[in-house]
């Protein structure tokens, strides 16, 4: 079925859908049908995240922008949008806390080529593998997971029109972008373009319009961070150009459990690719056709619950995921790839040994 195009008026009502607070889960459709009792619930791998992210703005009744759980409490909850397919309803019950507490149960038998690495079984919080996973590292844009985590708990009005300022183009490296001075979106379009299409100036953009101002943006940063047991972590800047930012393997992976409670990270990372209507005053209006940076996404070979990719030079390639293989989920964090091949190639290696994996 051909792919509708999501629409900006579609995305203001996803958010304000999303924003309503709702406690329940949002059924979602299949290959983007349009039929509300054809649904399914969240689909790793198979129907494309475009369309569930349609089709959750249909829905009155919306999963939350508010998290499930806060992400490092200490009780089992079920969540039934976390690890649940589309071919099996049976919801996985998992304690939302991973306080790195590594087991050496049924690591799986493979090398990996980036600098650091870890694997974990999100059903038991156990290590499946690690390398150098206590080291914090530069993590560059993976930054932007908890730069969205801040923005969601805010519960800020995501109808708002945000503009461009010079300044969310100056930071502490050159980077390019086709946004330009003075193009407005509004606040669910710039997380959109921050975490699927890593775009720096949506993210300095989404700290500057914080409420107390970026300042306080950067504080919220830290304190989450800490508050999710990331002892290793600092956060300079809200993009991940600053090579400040930095994190263990480890924490990182409380980090994106965490982001797993948040319904509109998992849409949006997942996105495969948007068309952003960009109005601005001085230079007209444009389509900006945007994909997202994972290779993995976009092909969709694999079941992906979670992405984000990051590059700096202090960094090297870096990814994280969340996925689901041989009805186990499983959350991958790789830092220092030395290219773009390294990253995917190690990526690839860990989920197809995920697949042969005993399972209990």
């Amino acid at each position: 079925m051909k792919q509708l195009p999501l629409t900006k008026q579609q995305l203001i009502a996803a958010m304000i859908s999303l924003s309503l607070g709702s406690v329940a889960q949002a059924a979602l459709t299949i290959n983007g049908s349009t039929d509300t009792a054809s649904s399914a619930r969240l689909s790793w791998g198979g129907a494309d995240s475009l369309s569930e992210a349609r089709n959750i703005m249909y829905k009155s009744n919306g999963s939350a922008i508010k998290k499930v759980d806060n992400g490092y409490g200490t009780t089992n909850i079920t969540n039934t949008n976390s690890f649940a397919s589309s071919n099996n309803t049976n919801s996985a019950r998992y304690n939302t806390t991973y306080r790195g507490a590594f087991g050496s149960s049924d690591m799986i038998p493979i090398s990996t080529d980036s600098r650091s690495v870890a694997v974990i079984d999100a059903e038991t919080g156990e290590s499946i593998y690690e390398k150098d996973a206590d080291i914090a590292r530069p993590m560059a844009s993976i930054t932007k997971v908890m730069t969205a985590m801040v923005v969601l708990d805010a519960g800020l009005d995501m109808r708002e029109e945000i503009t461009l300022d010079p300044e969310d183009f100056v930071g502490p490296k050159r980077a390019s972008s086709r946004l330009k001075s003075g193009d407005r979106l509004n606040r669910a379009e710039m997380l959109l373009m921050a975490l699927m299409k890593s775009e720096n100036p949506a993210a300095k953009s989404l700290a500057r319009n914080y409420p107390g101002g970026y300042d306080a943006f950067m504080r919220a940063m830290n304190r989450k961070a800490q508050d999710l047991g990331m002892n290793t972590a600092f956060f300079g800047d809200p993009t991940g150009l600053d090579k400040r930012n930095v994190a263990s393997s480890k924490d990182l992976v409380k980090m994106v459990r965490a982001a797993g409670n948040y319904d509109v990270i998992r849409r949006f990372s997942t996105t495969k690719s948007y068309d952003f209507f960009v109005s601005n005053y001085s230079s007209g209006n444009r389509t900006y056709k945007a994909s997202n940076t994972s290779t993995l996404v976009r092909d969709g070979s694999y079941p992906i619950g979670i992405s984000k990719t990051g590059f700096i030079n202090e960094a090297g390639r870096c990814v994280v995921m969340e996925t689901r293989v041989n009805n186990r989920p499983a959350i991958i964090v790789i830092l220092g790839a030395n290219s773009s091949a390294t990253r995917w190639g190690d990526a690839k290696n860990i989920l197809n040994s995920l697949a042969t994996r005993r399972t209990v």
